[in-house]
């Protein structure tokens, strides 16, 4: 990790316990982060950043669990299963919060682009290309008229109808490392559209992310088109 890395984990450090001090004390954040609650203040007023090894800790272990606790809440799910995930896929304050969070507890390689499905997932996408300087693509179910050359993926639903994504050819390079990330996942149907588009392109998955897994279904699909890591931020029964 160079110096650089290094800071921004720091820095990502920081905006999380901002986030969790919004709704505690110090002393309450020392009971939730295991640290002391006069070296919390200081992190928290912006005096002096936590060492690398305690903002590992509080982006990769505390803010995981805390960001996941404030995602369930924003969820609303109604009778028939049908998730509004709005309040989460329109702050992006938060979602910057969930990119340094999903890369150091799952492990993902740095990826060249993030890949995601129009139009969900772009908030999402932006924000973990932001943190990893990645570019950001977004697969579409219609073609850019000024597009000429694609990359299309095809795949008949359990329902009969048939989905189709479109990529522009020039969005992913060969050999480029992919990050595939979505808002939801439930049946994994787009997600093994969007892993057969990085396929098609000659590229390597780096991961797979979702800010919500709606059963496992969807997970052991991914699982089982890469052997790189999968993960979302919370999961619930449906």
């Amino acid at each position: 990790m160079n110096r650089a890395e290094k800071a921004t984990l720091q820095l990502q450090a920081v905006a999380v316990l901002r986030m969790l001090k919004e709704t505690r004390t110090y002393d309450e954040l020392a009971e939730v982060t295991g640290l002391p609650a006069g070296d919390l203040n200081r992190y928290v007023n912006g005096h002096v950043l936590p060492s690398v090894d305690r903002a590992k800790a509080v982006v990769g272990g505390v803010g995981r669990e805390e960001l996941a606790a404030e995602l369930e809440a924003r969820i609303r799910v109604d009778e028939e299963g049908y998730v509004d995930n709005s309040e989460v896929v329109f702050d992006q304050a938060f979602l910057d919060l969930v990119a340094p969070v999903a890369a150091e507890t799952f492990g993902f390689d740095r990826p060249d682009v993030v890949l995601t499905a129009a139009t969900d997932g772009i908030t999402l996408g932006a924000a973990m290309a932001e943190y990893f300087d990645a570019r950001i693509a977004y697969a579409k179910k219609s073609k850019e008229t000024a597009v000429e050359e694609f990359i299309e993926s095809r795949q008949r639903l359990q329902s009969g109808i048939e989905l189709t994504y479109y990529l522009p050819a020039s969005a992913i390079g060969e050999g480029e490392t992919v990050l595939v990330v979505d808002d939801l996942i439930r049946s994994g149907e787009t997600q093994e559209l969007l892993l057969d588009i990085v396929d098609r392109a000659d590229g390597r998955v780096g991961g797979v992310f979702a800010l919500i897994a709606a059963g496992e279904e969807g997970m052991k699909r991914a699982e089982g088109r890469t052997d790189a890591p999968v993960g979302a931020l919370t999961t619930f029964e449906e």
